[in-house]
Formats: C-alpha cells, structure tokens, sequence
C-alpha cells in the first residue's frame, strides 16, 4: 500500500508542475459555470403534458383534443387528483400539468369565461417559458373558435405556476450540464492522455517492472483526478448556491455520492482510451469525439433530446452524460431522493462496470 501512494504522489507532482493541465482541471471548470450561468440560453420545441380534467365534459374534451393535435405537446398521461401532480413532475413523466376545473363547460356557457391553470416544471426555465407560452397560443386558439362559433365572447384565462425555479433563472438548467461537462473533460480527456503520456515517454515500461501490481499502477494515476474531481464538484456547487443562487434542495450526501459515481464511470472510459491508444493526439481526439461532444450535443442540457431525430435518441442512451444531467437535476433543483433516480443510477453502473472491465481486459492483453 505503501508503493501504491508513493505512486499516487508522483502523479500529483505531474500535475501541479504542467500549469497548462493545472488550469483545465481547476480554473476551467469555474470559467465555464459562471459564462454558462449568466450568459447561454436554450429553447425547446415538444415535451410530454399531463392533463387533470376534473370537469369531464365536450368542452374540455374539445380543448385536450386541440392540445393533443398540437406539434408541440405529446399528451402523455391523465392524472386524477392534485395530489399526484408533484410525483408526475419528480418522475420526469411530464413537464407540464393542465389542470382543467370542475365548472369548466358550466363556467363559459353562463359566465362566458373560464379558467385553466397550467404547471410547468421550472427546473428548466427555457422549457417552462416555452411550453407556457405555447399553451396559451393553443388555448386562445381555442378560445377565438369558440367564440367565431357562437358568436359570444368567450374569454378562458390560464393561471400559470412555475415549480421549482419561478424566477425563471437559466442557471437552474446549465449547472447541471456543466457539473457533466466538466467531470467529463476532467476525468476523460486528462486520464486517458497521461496515460499514454507514460507510454510515449517510455517510463510506462519502468513502472511495469517495479513490485506493484500493473492494475494498482493503473488505479494510483486515476486516484489524483478523482480527488480533483470531487474539489471541482465542491467548487461549482459553492458557486452555484452563492453566486448563481441555484439552491440543493435535495440531499447533498446523494448528490456527491451521484457525481463520484459519474467520476468513476468518466475514469474507467479514460483507461479503455488509454488501452487502445499511443499516441496523446489519438487519445484527446478519441475523448472529444467520444465523450465531450456527445455530452454537449445529446446529454440535454444544450439541446433537448425530444426534438431530435430518432436515431439520435436512440443514440444518446448510451452518453453517460445524459443519464447525470437527469440525475443532478432531479436531485439538486427538484428534491428527488434515491428511489426517483434509481433507474439513472443502475444505468451509470451498469456502464461504469462495462468501460472498467473493458479497460481491465485491454490492459491485461497489452501487458502480457
């Protein structure tokens, strides 16, 4: 044990002499939560509704069907009570809730006016802002024809509520991404290339010789990201909850336990690209195209994944990224424990056991 930190220390020696590496790891990742905090937004297009229709009547069945027809909303679900809206937007079944009321159809045939409440999951503020705005158009839509039908001026107004993030802050979505972006950069990109970094140098050869074990030289070079990894999750949280005013509302414990979880699984796909490389060049581009640009063009964060092609869906199952954005946003902006993430985390296991057994196997056939 005492050979595995003496080769642990070495690896932080590398590290804290090459000032350039130094930056990427420690300074990047605040650049990048600050201009992504303040600075981008996004838009989305279609995502899956809930409808509560306490009235059950032909008016409100005309408006669901209008709403349904719609190209920007898939209805996915209808619920019964209030009490099961919060589980719908926990579960991630649905980013908007209409609530249509009992005296909907009583409402416009005597009073000429009704109301329509719509819920919006505001843990993505884009999105919330979008699809409110897109409700409306479909409900004042629906308001004009009546009213063109009947010849009585009909007025339906919508109360919207904004859970999660009612101030609509754009920090609420990016955190998040960038936790994934830069653990992946970090842990990806940097592992694999001072891997190689050894093999280039010829040194990888005199390690091999020493009495430690291949596999626990292998480990100990890991072990100096995945503590760099952790004071950089530590550094964008504190960031996010004094500078961004993005709260943690569920539990930090889970939270951290999530992200070294995402950090283990970035490292061991770090190890197979260093199994299969010997080159730096070739392991840096392997980790941008493999992991950096699928994390920022099929996680979610920048782009929706609803409004992309089939293949591409189906594709970006298998970013790992995806799975932690859901996991980070569920936890940190929605309050969700461990039984409302579970199917994410057997994911990120799942594939955390596949890179480190592949890259087990790779290193294994190399170092015969």
């Amino acid at each position: 044990m005492k050979q595995f930190f003496a080769f642990v220390k070495k690896e932080f020696y590398h590290i804290f002499r090459d000032r350039r590496t130094l930056f990427i790891l420690l300074a990047l990742p605040i650049v990048q939560i600050i201009i992504f905090g303040f600075a981008l937004t996004n838009e989305v297009k279609n995502t899956k509704v809930a409808v509560l229709d306490q009235s059950h009547d032909n008016a409100t069945a005309s408006l669901i069907h209008e709403i349904d027809a719609s190209k920007y909303f898939d209805l996915a679900v209808n619920i019964h009570s209030q009490s099961e809206i919060e589980n719908i937007f926990k579960t991630g079944a649905a980013k908007l809730v209409i609530v249509l009321p009992a005296s909907f159809e009583s409402d416009l045939q005597h009073l000429n006016t009704a109301q329509v409440q719509l819920i919006a999951d505001a843990s993505d503020p884009n999105t919330a802002t979008t699809l409110i705005n897109y409700a409306t158009s479909v409900i004042r839509d629906y308001q004009q024809r009546i009213t063109d039908e009947r010849k009585i001026p009909y007025t339906i107004s919508a109360q919207v509520r904004m859970l999660y993030n009612p101030q609509m802050k754009g920090a609420y979505s990016f955190v998040p991404g960038v936790m994934a972006m830069v653990l992946m950069l970090v842990c990806t990109l940097m592992t694999a290339i001072t891997i190689v970094r050894e093999k280039e140098l010829g040194t990888m050869e005199v390690m091999l010789v020493s009495p430690l074990q291949p596999l626990k030289i292998i480990l100990a070079k890991a072990v100096p990201y995945l503590l760099l990894s952790i004071v950089n999750i530590s550094s964008i949280l504190l960031l996010s909850v004094f500078v961004l005013d993005v709260p943690i509302n569920g539990s930090l414990l889970l939270l951290m336990m999530e992200s070294i979880l995402f950090i283990i699984t970035c490292l061991s796909f770090g190890l197979l690209i260093s199994a299969g490389t010997d080159s730096q060049q070739t392991a840096m581009f392997i980790a941008l195209t493999g992991m950096f640009l699928p994390t920022v063009m099929l996680s979610g964060f920048m782009f929706p994944v609803e409004n992309m092609p089939l293949p591409l869906r189906i594709i970006s199952n298998v970013v790992p990224a995806k799975w932690f954005y859901i996991i980070v946003k569920s936890v940190m902006i929605k309050g969700v424990n461990l039984s409302g993430i579970w199917k994410e985390t057997l994911i990120l296991i799942g594939m955390t056991i596949f890179l480190l057994s592949m890259a087990i196997k790779k290193f294994k056939i190399r170092l015969a």
